[in-house]
C-alpha cells in the first residue's frame, strides 16, 4: 500500500506515542534496555517502523519540516535492521529516553 505523507506522519506519531507510553507505563530504565533482550526487541520494532515511514516521506515534506532530522531517523532504522548484532544500546537509550519524548511532541504538531 502506498501511503500519503499525512498517513505516514499519523503512523509515525502513533508508533512514537505508543513507545513513549509503553516505556513510561512499564517503568523501563536504561539498565533494563541494556540488559534485557526481550525489551530490546520490543523497542526496536516501533523504531524500525518510525524509520521506515520517515524514509518514504516525500522530499517536499522533508524540506518543509527540515527541523526534524529525517535522515537520522531513517538511518537508525537501517542501522538496527542491518547491523542488529552491533547495536550500541547506550545510544538507543539516549534516543528513547532523551530524544523520543521531544520528537513525540514535534510529530504531534505536524
Amino acid at each position: 500500500m502506498k501511503y500519503t505523507d499525512e498517513q505516514r506522519i499519523e503512523k509515525i506519531a502513533s508508533y512514537t506515542s505508543k513507545l513513549v507510553e509503553y516505556i513510561k507505563d512499564k517503568g523501563i530504565t536504561r539498565e533494563d534496555v541494556e540488559a534485557d533482550e526481550t525489551i530490546q526487541w520490543t523497542i526496536t520494532t516501533p523504531l524500525y517502523n518510525i524509520g521506515e515511514h520517515s524514509y518514504y516521506l516525500s522530499d517536499e515534506y522533508r524540506s518543509k519540516h527540515s527541523d526534524i532530522p529525517w535522515s537520522k531517523i531513517s538511518g537508525l532504522r537501517h542501522r538496527l535492521v542491518h547491523n542488529y548484532d552491533d547495536t550500541n544500546w547506550n545510544i538507543i537509550c539516549d534516543i528513547i529516553f532523551d530524544v523520543l519524548p521531544e520528537f513525540n511532541e514535534q510529530i504531534k504538531n505536524l
